[in-house]
């Protein structure tokens, strides 16, 4: 970051950049489930589906994401604020009474959502403060419903019937 560049300014700065909100899940090493909430999401490659995550490096769960050989990519929907600020949370048992199936690669699922994929990890980069996962998409989902978004920071959902011209 430049020297005229506070952290503080670029984040402000990133906050104005309206994000969908995703739960990003695996199985650690320890055969438990974790997830985090995550607005660091983007596809990367149609052919083959490729995605991307990003996870800060002091976030307690970096590790079982980095072992993991998979993940699953949960899209949240307007009226899940509470599934988001629960998996934003510090460490603890996150999945405690949330409803969610294991996927075809085995990965955590959770119920109700706009969208979920699984992933293959392709890649893992450090870059900065935060370690970047790459993953082959190798099944999703759809469901219909209205997108839970990030803005400002604060959630957010859709205005309907805004025309684009």
């Amino acid at each position: 970051m430049s020297e005229d560049l506070r952290p503080d300014v670029f984040r402000r700065t990133c906050a104005r950049f309206a994000t969908g909100i995703a739960v990003a899940t695996t199985i650690g090493t320890d055969g438990l489930p974790y997830g985090l909430t995550v607005n660091s999401f983007t596809s990367v490659s149609c052919s083959p589906p490729i995605v991307l995550f990003c996870i800060d490096h002091g976030c307690s769960y970096l590790f079982q994401f980095r072992e993991a050989a998979g993940f699953g990519i949960n899209f949240l929907n307007s009226d899940q604020c509470g599934l988001s600020a629960r998996f934003a949370t510090g460490p603890g048992d996150r999945f405690s009474g949330v409803a969610w199936e294991t996927g075809s690669l085995g990965m955590p699922l959770l119920e109700g959502c706009l969208a979920s994929m699984e992933c293959k990890v392709t890649q893992r980069l450090d870059v900065g403060d935060h370690a970047v996962l790459f993953g082959e998409v190798i099944a999703a989902s759809v469901r219909p419903g209205e997108p839970l978004l990030y803005f400002d920071s604060q959630y957010r959902s859709l205005q309907p019937g805004l025309a684009v011209r």
